[in-house]
Parts: structure tokens; sequence; C-alpha cells
């Protein structure tokens, strides 16, 4: 299991931008930085320095996954046909956690790895406890019935704050969730700008 070494909205705040879209991100009342230098003004940033920004902040909104793990799935966007950029949020989008947390069954991405490691999820029927398993079109995704009245499954099916996107169709009444397509990056409700192209030119080094 990847483990998560770093507080959340330290992200948020160390990228300037309200990652997830969360309302109770720092983000919202502080834009500058952490820590006692936080408020300093930047200078202009080097090419490589926005080419790592913009991994950091992909990598984050997954979860904040581990370097090793990311790097895994760029390599293997990168060996297939078509734009890599495409084919690395492709492949992101198809993680089980990513999955579960799009289709509103858990209010945030970390919630969603961690409902995942305690087997509350099935895919066709089965059991996974993977967050990074990867969703195939067709696979139906589903809570396990006695998971079903969790708190907080019931909060994130209530939340105003997402829209469920339509590549994934959804039936909140029976906490199913079925994977129609592979999306493409223009498909992918982010809430900040991510530039996948970069995070390509950062590993074309």
């Amino acid at each position: 299991m990847s483990k998560r070494h770093s507080v959340k909205h330290k992200l948020d705040r160390r990228m300037g931008e309200n990652i997830w879209g969360r309302a109770k991100s720092p983000v919202n009342k502080r834009e500058y930085g952490p820590g006692q230098h936080g408020q300093r003004r930047k200078g202009k940033m080097s090419d490589f320095g926005v080419q790592l920004r913009a991994k950091q902040k992909l990598k984050g909104y997954y979860g904040d996954i581990s370097e090793k793990q990311f790097r895994k799935v760029y390599d293997e966007a990168s060996r297939l046909r078509g734009d890599t950029s495409e084919n690395l949020i492709g492949l992101l989008e198809r993680r089980l956690d990513a999955i579960i947390y799009r289709a509103k069954f858990v209010p945030t991405v970390f919630a969603a790895r961690q409902f995942c490691n305690h087997g509350h999820v099935k895919v066709n029927g089965k059991r996974v406890n993977i967050p990074s398993y990867r969703v195939r079109p067709g696979d139906v995704v589903e809570i396990r019935e006695k998971s079903r009245q969790l708190a907080l499954v019931l909060e994130a099916v209530q939340s105003p704050e997402r829209d469920v996107p339509d590549y994934l169709d959804v039936d909140h009444s029976k906490m199913t969730a079925s994977f129609s397509r592979v999306p493409a990056f223009a498909d992918v409700p982010y809430p900040v700008q991510m530039e996948p192209n970069l995070v390509v030119e950062f590993y074309s080094r």
C-alpha cells in the first residue's frame, strides 16, 4: 500500500491552488505557501520548475501516489499508441480509488483509497481491496451491502460539491457505478487546470 507522508492541505498550499475543489481548503483563505517564508515574493520559475510543479500537482490529485508508482503509470502510457498525455490521464482515471471518488461514494480521493483497502468495494461481484486496481470499460463497481449505510458514504452521495462525469453510469440507490469508457483529458472534471503535457516533458528530459 502506498502511504501518504504529507498532510493533504499542505499540498494545496504548496501548489497555491485548491487542487480538489474542497470548501475547507486553506487556499481559500491563504493563497501563499506554508511556513514562515510562504509570503515572500517568488521569482520566475524555470522550465524544469514548471514541469515539476505540474507533475506534483497531478500526482497529488490522485491521492499523492508514490513517485515509483506514478512513474510506472507514465512508462506504460508512453508505450501505448496515441498521445502520451491522454494515455496518462486515461490510466489514472481507471484506478479503482479514482472511480470510487468520481462516483461520489466517498468525499475525498484519500477516503477512496482507505475505503478500498478496508474491503468495502466489489468489481463485477468480486471483492477488491487494491486502490490501484485498473478498471476496464464495462466493469461494474459497487459498494458492499454492509457498507452502504456508512455515514461517510451517505454524506458523499448527498454532497453538492461535485458532479459525476459522463463516462460513469452511477446509480446511487443501488450504490453501483458502471465504467462506460476511458475518458479523454477534456472529459475529466478537474477543479483546477492540469497540464499532463508538462508531465510528459518532465519525464522526457
